[in-house]
């Protein structure tokens, strides 16, 4: 099997899709190789079609992250199938609405498993090969983890357990010379999103949109990219003096 051991080489666990996969887009603009993971084969080989139009040095790898073993082998797939492993972006989530009266365990168990366990044993698996190399973590938490909203309970301790994780694992990798970063988003415009607005009483999605951009100081939430931007810089020679850090790309949501 063909090899890319010169190039820089990056992991992205839920890049078929929104935040993942625009960052993915950008880093093989840049040169680098990628593997994309998320849990549906289909939705994987549709995303590296339209990535390999970009780059041909992209693949993807699936599995749900919430299995430990399922994040070990992913790492172990990257390295086998590109030499080496530079940087880590945890991209994959779960967001679910939902008041703590009406939480149960399964409710728990999801979003802890793939936010918090997904990132956890990722980091554990890749951290390893990135000391090798002086390497990147990024992460991805969210406004919810470094503040207050309705109805995300879960969610939001799960975003901040990976702000308070993030900033302990890069005072444990900084003597190996391996950056660990957080990234923070408001509201992304991805089929996520949407999702989430159909919901809305009035099912009105365009609308629903209009009024969730009056919540930001912008005055609109962010395009996919713009978020894989501040990923890439994070994870480049760019940001070589940066790690610890929560960055807030939330077009001021937080600073209200």
């Amino acid at each position: 099997m063909q090899k890319f051991s010169d190039n820089q080489v990056a992991l992205i666990s839920g890049g078929t899709s929104g935040i993942g996969f625009a960052t993915a887009e950008l880093l093989l603009k840049q040169g680098w190789c990628v593997v994309i993971n998320g849990r549906n084969e289909w939705d994987g080989q549709e995303a590296v079609v339209k990535l390999r139009r970009i780059s041909s040095k992209v693949r993807f790898v699936q599995g749900d992250v919430s299995k430990v073993m399922n994040c070990r082998r992913i790492v172990e797939d990257t390295v086998r199938l590109f030499g080496n492993l530079n940087a880590l972006v945890t991209a994959a989530g779960y967001y679910e609405e939902r008041l703590l009266e009406n939480v149960d365990e399964q409710n728990f168990d999801e979003m802890f498993g793939t936010n918090v366990k997904g990132t956890v044993f990722l980091c554990q698996a890749a951290a390893p090969y990135l000391k090798q190399v002086h390497g990147s973590i990024v992460t991805i938490s969210s406004d919810a983890g470094l503040q207050g909203n309705v109805a995300c309970t879960v969610y939001g301790a799960s975003k901040g357990a990976v702000v308070s994780f993030t900033k302990s694992l890069s005072l444990e990798m900084a003597p190996h010379r391996v950056r660990v970063n957080c990234v923070c988003p408001g509201d992304v415009d991805t089929s996520l999103v949407a999702k989430q607005l159909a919901n809305e009483p009035s099912g009105d999605v365009v609308k629903a949109k209009e009024e969730m951009a009056l919540h930001y100081p912008l005055g609109r939430i962010a395009q996919p990219r713009e978020v894989g931007e501040v990923i890439a810089f994070l994870i480049s020679e760019k940001a070589s003096f940066v790690t610890g850090a929560a960055w807030t790309v939330d077009g001021g949501l937080t600073s209200w």
